[in-house]
């Protein structure tokens, strides 16, 4: 876009001169030019290219939005949100609790002087509605009317939701929190005022104002204090109205925007005036990968300048994703998540220096300054570069590598880490690479992060040229420790955002760039780094674990143990036990048909018992998987052989517990009628699989996915099977170990059941426990925890069973059979390991 006289445009204005008025009122939009290719021109009343004080100054930038959404905004409505789920699951888990603070909240304010409370409503009634008047009035005299109508929104849409809210939980809403929101009086469970008032409060953006926000909370506190000793709320009724107007409030500011204070071209000329440059024209171009605005200005001597512009209101742009990645990576890094426009302008600032004294490459920074409150610019010398990103493939020489790995070295070598080494901060000034984007650096950096940088730097050019020449050229510049260093993090997990995008297209990538490593340094020992601190699944398997302790405890506390241990009749205790026993020799045998080679059978018992062990910490489903497959290996059986004999163990079972399943279903169905049919469920269960597998062939997507997933499992268990089908013996093995320990758990639990004086038939408990296990084997809990208990406690219910026989039922059969063999596991895994045999 080129820039053009002023004085024929309306599409420009003349800044304000710096001492009159550089600055961009708080509440107030920019007023920039309307239309097609919009501009905005600056006069600066300062010495120009001509040594005059009239030069004028052209910026030429798109339109400033007057009103734009605040991240910051939306992450406090976020929060908000968060903190309302905490008190109310805080309060439903603590009611006993709750109820003995609001007794003595009630009794304290019910003690206060009749005419303290006499006084106190009267002002509450009054204060509660004149200061936010009063607060309306004064913006209005002061030509802010637009601030007083985003408040009366908030307000008119924090009295529409209480009321809607309240509705809810007068009439559907849970029991126990309506209790504990309205203590069983007849009063609002969210007071439809007080949301009022704290979203008008909020919208506003009062807390600003010290003066009026500390009258504002003293009516606030006066009508809390009133509807107390009115016993027309409860405490956490109150809580809870605080945070849902506070919620109010902060949508209402994010869905209508907020005046944009970001400061325009004209100011950013301004300051740069005020260190000393002569600019002449200047023009917006893309921003940086951060969302930072970015300036090309031309000196009056014909240099050039790029510079960035920090605006407040981005400081927060992004924070969940850094959040997630802070908590859930093990970094080392010092960067905060949150950072004070100040922090980041000096972090910039600081390494930008810092890879100037290290020799690098780097555009150099000439300036740096605040623009008022919310923005801040650094100012870097211009490079007429190329991104490598914009370079072609072809043009990647093997010379061209080596001189990025040596900007690489000179940054390690004085403990700078540049933590986004890919195309866009890559950059050629002819011949020469240049590193930029340094915001996102860190100085004094532990090894971990120098250790990412080569990793990241080597997937991103392996990902351009290819995993041989990417370790290659790397192996000319970098010691061979610093290529083993990154062995381990070679990790999806460690990489860019982008880089990680592109990687997930290329399975085999990552794995090749590990071979050539290894074949460059063979002798180097580097121990394994760990960079998650825990996994998506981890949090799942947290909260369901939670879910399921809650379900155990409020199925206890129905039970007296008391009577129940009492009363049991212990000789079915010694059966279950027995049963319980038996699977584990049973799981043995089913291992040791399916594998072709000899097995011992005490080592083997020993081995699923391990496995018990180390269902505290994983699936059920993973857990008996991982364990038998690392006790094959260490027989001396091939790891890809190992596996597919475990897989065809578990293709096996399946399929006979499948068929178990329909064959009880079906006895159950037909016991109380003289027809030989099928029961309903059994139909409908036939039907409704025969639906998913035609929607599976339908399908294209669904088919292919299914493809993928069993091509696998043919190509390594089906080969095994047939090995195995070559031994009766094998055949005989495998086969009965497989009814032996199904029958062996159906035992145990029909025992169980029948310790408590339960009386369901043996082919109803087997229905139960068949379908019970299938969903506790699918649960993401360790051992299926939670998930079992339920389905089985369920199922023995909807059979028949009083639901404290079913609940005493169900917990005997879990102590048996994932309780009581865990120290048995853990002495076994501890003497197979002993032993090198797991």
């Amino acid at each position: 876009m080129t820039a053009h006289d002023p004085g024929h445009d309306p599409g420009y204005e003349p800044a304000r001169e710096p001492g009159r008025d550089a600055g961009v009122h708080a509440d107030a939009a920019p007023v920039l030019a309307a239309g097609p290719g919009a501009h905005s021109g600056a006069q600066e009343g300062t010495p120009g290219a001509d040594g005059s004080r009239d030069a004028l100054v052209l910026v030429v930038e798109p339109l400033l939005p007057q009103r734009i959404r605040r991240p910051s905004d939306a992450l406090r409505f976020l929060a908000t949100l968060a903190a309302l789920a905490a008190v109310i699951l805080l309060a439903l888990v603590a009611k006993q609790t709750l109820d003995g603070l609001e007794k003595d909240v009630t009794d304290g304010t019910s003690r206060a002087p009749d005419l303290l409370i006499g006084v106190a409503a009267f002002l509450a009634g009054t204060a509660v509605l004149a200061v936010p008047a009063a607060y309306a009035v004064e913006r209005v005299f002061h030509r802010d009317g637009l601030r007083v109508a985003e408040g009366l929104i908030a307000a008119i849409t924090g009295m529409l939701a209480s009321f809607v809210l309240g509705e809810w939980l007068a009439v559907a809403g849970p029991g126990d929190l309506r209790q504990l929101l309205t203590g069983g009086r007849s009063v609002e469970p969210i007071n439809t005022l007080l949301t009022s008032v704290v979203a008008y409060a909020t919208a506003v953006r009062l807390a600003r104002r010290p003066t009026w926000r500390a009258v504002m909370w003293m009516a606030i506190a006066l009508d809390v204090f009133a509807l107390f000793t009115g016993a027309e709320a409860t405490a956490l009724g109150v809580f809870v109205t605080y945070l849902v107007g506070l919620a109010v409030g902060y949508a209402t500011l994010y869905v209508i925007g907020s005046p944009n204070t970001r400061p325009p071209g004209s100011t950013v000329i301004a300051a740069l005036r005020r260190l000393g440059f002569a600019p002449v024209k200047a023009r917006r171009i893309n921003d940086d990968p951060q969302g930072s605005r970015r300036y090309a200005v031309t000196m009056s001597d014909e240099r050039r300048l790029d510079v960035t512009v920090l605006d407040r209101d981005r400081q927060v742009s992004g924070v969940i994703y850094r959040l997630w990645r802070r908590i859930r990576l093990n970094s080392e890094t010092r960067r905060r998540a949150i950072r004070s426009l100040r922090a980041e302008l000096e972090r910039e600032a600081l390494m930008a220096y810092a890879a100037q004294a290290a020799g690098a490459n780097t555009p150099r920074l000439v300036g740096t300054s605040e623009i008022g409150t919310d923005a801040a610019l650094l100012a870097y010398e211009h490079l007429e570069t190329r991104a490598l990103e914009d370079v072609a493939d072809d043009e990647l020489t093997d010379e061209l590598l080596v001189k990025i790995w040596k900007q690489v070295e000179l940054l390690q070598a004085q403990r700078l880490a540049h933590r986004r080494l890919t195309g866009d901060s890559i950059h050629l000034y002819g011949d020469e690479v240049v590193l930029t984007d340094a915001r996102s650096g860190e100085i004094a950096a532990g090894d971990l992060l120098l250790r990412l940088d080569v990793a990241q730097l080597l997937t991103y050019l392996a990902l351009r040229v290819g995993p041989e020449r990417s370790v290659v050229s790397a192996s000319k510049v970098m010691p061979k420790q610093a290529l083993a260093g990154a062995l381990p993090l070679l990790q999806r997990i460690a990489l860019t955002r982008g880089t990680r995008a592109e990687v997930g297209k290329n399975k085999e990538l990552l794995p090749a760039l590990r071979e050539h490593i290894v074949a460059l340094t063979p002798q180097v020992e580097v121990d394994e780094v760990r960079l998650e601190r825990f996994r998506p699944r981890t949090v799942v398997t947290i909260i369901a674990s939670a879910l399921a302790a809650y379900f155990l405890l409020s199925q206890l506390s129905r039970v007296n143990l008391v009577d129940v241990v009492t009363s049991a009749k212990w000789g079915w205790g010694g059966v279950a036990l027995a049963a319980a026993g038996i699977s584990y020799v049973a799981a043995a045998l089913m291992m040791r048909g399916f594998v072709p080679e000899t097995l011992p059978l005490g080592r083997t018992v020993l081995a699923q018992f391990a496995g018990s062990f180390v269902k505290l910490v994983a699936p059920a489903a993973v857990s008996g998987v991982a364990i038998n497959t690392r006790y094959l290996q260490k027989r001396g059986i091939a790891p890809g052989l190992a596996v597919a004999s475990v897989g065809a163990s578990q293709l096996v079972g399946l399929g006979f517990h499948v068929i178990l399943l329909l064959l009880f279903g079906y006895m159950t169905g037909t016991k109380a009628a003289p027809s030989v049919s099928p029961s309903r469920g059994i139909v409908i269960g036939l039907l409704s699989a025969g639906v998913v597998v035609l929607l599976v062939l339908a399908v294209p997507q669904l088919r292919r996915l299914v493809t993928k997933r069993l091509r696998p499992l043919f190509s390594g268990v089906i080969p095994r099977l047939l090995d195995v089908l070559q031994s009766p013996r094998k055949i005989l093995e495998g086969v009965s170990g497989t009814l032996l320990l199904t029958l062996a758990f159906i035992v145990c639990l029909d025992a169980c059941v029948r310790a408590f004086g339960g009386s369901l038939s043996f082919t109803s408990v087997a229905v139960v426990f068949l379908a019970g296990n299938a969903i506790g084997s699918a649960a993401p809990t360790p051992g299926g925890l939670g998930a079992v208990e339920a389905s089985l406690s369920l199922g023995l219910t909807l059979s028949g069973l009083p639901g404290t026989v079913a609940t005493s039922a169900v917990l005997l059969f879990r102590l048996l059979t994932f309780w009581l063999p865990v120290l048995p596991g853990w002495a076994s895994f501890a003497w197979l390991q002993r032993h090198d045999a797991l």
